[in-house]
């Protein structure tokens, strides 16, 4: 176990030659001010940090790093904790998520995790596996909505597989459903001749996570489409009731459509730029999310979060990569964005926007991993990468903040 501590570094304001104007001395006063009353006020997160398996610890570092950057800039503080998990964890006390990784997640205010799992645990079952610590770990903290951002920035709109112009400027925020749906419902297991599984949903299940849905629309460009099968199931029946009732009695400021799920799958592909935010139960948000993920070109460029409880999760959409872990050739940009995420939830926008910030500048100066690089472009290191996006997070400046 670690502990990373960082935040804001005070520094004493320039002394000004008498050549400088009235209104900078006043300016220089009010920011040194405020500088004074955020150092007395500042905000300090517990972040539990669970590197896990393969290129986990490599990109969670650079998470932190950029972490360290903005908040030194836009005055709170972080400790990271690092505790085991999934594989590593299995190894060393015999279970994918000990009671003291935990006990850190639960008094922490977020848990940035890396990856689980590879195949030196293939032969491993059940509840010894490392994912199903992953499981474990979103059950002990109550999480019930999962949000991923697909963005194609425009400076890798080349990188996808579609044409630039198809996905170029594309955002979508995905919210699926975490905890209900065919995954979870019962009865479900082997049969006298076969198999069954169970799809089940509550009206309470599906009002909870339509209300995220339209509430991240409400800060969005204000459009939701929801995803079921209401044609077929009567489960997809209730879904696209109750996410109908839950917006004509409380966002009416919001756009609704509906979609059948093989009609979203085909238009995802085809003009996915139409989408704002999309709506999904679990099976339905599991399937599309990941087609979703081949519009940028790279799993690595994906974040998501896992929200609902009193804290929340936040991890890159890709695994553990066993085969160039170890190599600082991992693309961090997905744990980064999750990072950013986690500012968001606790209340740090500004800080989250300069890190997007930073990854959209260290794009366009054409810094890539290898899994980004064209085969004429040279390709940069996990930690180089990681320091052009910390140092341009950190001078994109507090908007709020009076700047010299």
């Amino acid at each position: 176990m670690g502990v990373w501590a960082f935040g804001r570094e005070e520094k004493m304001p320039h002394t000004h030659t008498p050549k400088r104007t009235h209104a900078l001395l006043r300016n220089t006063c009010s920011l040194f001010l405020r500088s004074q009353s955020l150092m007395a006020d500042t905000e300090s997160y517990a972040i539990a940090w669970l590197p896990g398996d393969g290129i986990g610890p490599e990109v969670t570092r650079e998470a932190l790093r950029v972490l360290e950057a903005v908040a030194s800039t836009y005055g709170f503080a972080v400790a990271a904790e690092e505790h085991l998990m999934g594989g590593a964890a299995l190894d060393e006390t015999g279970t994918p998520f000990p009671d003291t990784t935990r006990d850190a997640c639960l008094e922490s205010n977020a848990v940035l995790l890396g990856a689980v799992g590879g195949p030196t645990w293939d032969d491993t079952t059940g509840d010894r596996r490392p994912e199903s610590g992953l499981l474990a770990l979103r059950k002990a903290l109550g999480v019930y909505a999962n949000l991923r951002p697909v963005i194609v920035p425009e400076a890798l709109a080349t990188a996808s597989p579609l044409r630039p112009d198809r996905v170029g400027g594309t955002d979508i925020l995905f919210v699926r459903e975490l905890t209900g749906g065919i995954y979870f419902g019962t009865p479900e297991g082997p049969t006298e001749d076969g198999a069954r599984s169970t799809m089940e949903y509550s009206g309470s299940e599906i009002e909870r996570i339509a209300h995220v849905a339209f509430r991240r629309a409400q800060r969005r460009d204000g459009h939701v489409t929801s995803v079921d099968k209401a044609n077929v199931l009567e489960v997809s029946e209730l879904w696209r009731a109750v996410v109908t009732e839950v917006h004509d009695a409380h966002y009416s400021d919001v756009d609704l459509r509906h979609l059948y799920v093989d009609n979203a799958a085909m238009q995802v592909v085809r003009d996915p730029q139409q989408f704002d935010v999309v709506l999904t139960g679990n099976l339905f948000g599991d399937i599309l999310s990941d087609l979703a993920a081949a519009l940028p070109g790279s799993l690595g460029l994906l974040p998501s979060a896992s929200v609902g409880g009193d804290v929340g999760l936040f991890e890159p959409v890709h695994g553990s990569a066993p085969d160039i872990a170890g190599q600082d050739v991992a693309n961090p940009i997905g744990t980064i964005l999750s990072a950013a995420l986690l500012l968001d939830e606790l209340g740090e926008p500004e800080a989250a926007d300069a890190v997007r910030h930073g990854v959209d500048a260290a794009l366009d100066a054409g810094f890539l991993t290898a899994d980004l690089a064209e085969a004429n472009e040279e390709a940069v290191s996990t930690s180089t990468f990681g320091r052009e996006v910390a140092n341009r997070a950190a001078d994109h400046a507090p908007q709020n903040v009076p700047t010299l």
